[in-house]
């Protein structure tokens, strides 16, 4: 426990200087940096149909950059079931799958980090990863709304959004 200790605090130290080494909730409040820039990574993919094509957790980086250009691949028209990877014939790496990937592989990281955390920090840490979903949707929206040029806050603006998602599938 006391090398996991020493290695979690090396990556903040070296990578996350905001977070304060002498901070009892160091460890969570690095998880939740992780999982609020993946979840902004992911969503930077998709606002330009950018697909990995390989999201295991070795190929997903805590500073939250892509890594591993192996099968990865531009969608030239939107396709939720564009795969770049031609290895991968059940399509788990589909575009449309990479923000659920993503949270699959932050769950692992939750489960390596649950030694070093106290019960109170583990219910913290399961929360940071329940807000996810909305965090990577919430930055979607927004980084579509800036694309299509559309300023301030309108209600209509999400289904604006998936509409013509919907309708690009049929063109």
């Amino acid at each position: 426990l006391s090398y996991y200790r020493r290695l979690l605090d090396f990556i903040i130290q070296e990578h996350f200087p905001s977070i304060a080494m002498n901070d009892s909730n160091r460890y969570l409040e690095f998880f939740s940096t992780v999982v609020s820039e993946t979840a902004n990574l992911i969503a930077l993919w998709m606002s330009v149909g950018f697909a990995h094509g390989v999201c295991n957790t070795d190929n997903f980086s805590l500073l939250s950059i892509t890594i591993d250009y192996g099968p990865f691949g531009f969608m030239d028209s939107y396709d939720p079931n564009f795969v770049p990877n031609t290895s991968d014939d059940e399509g788990r790496y589909k575009i449309g799958n990479q923000a659920n990937v993503g949270l699959f592989n932050l769950s692992k990281l939750l489960q390596a980090l649950k030694p070093l955390l106290d019960p109170r920090q583990k219910q913290l840490a399961s929360q940071i990863l329940e807000g996810y979903s909305e965090h990577y949707y919430s930055r979607f929206t927004e980084l579509f709304k800036a694309k299509l040029g559309l300023l301030g806050e309108n209600e209509n603006d999400n289904y604006l959004i998936a509409f013509l998602l919907k309708v690009s599938l049929l063109f």
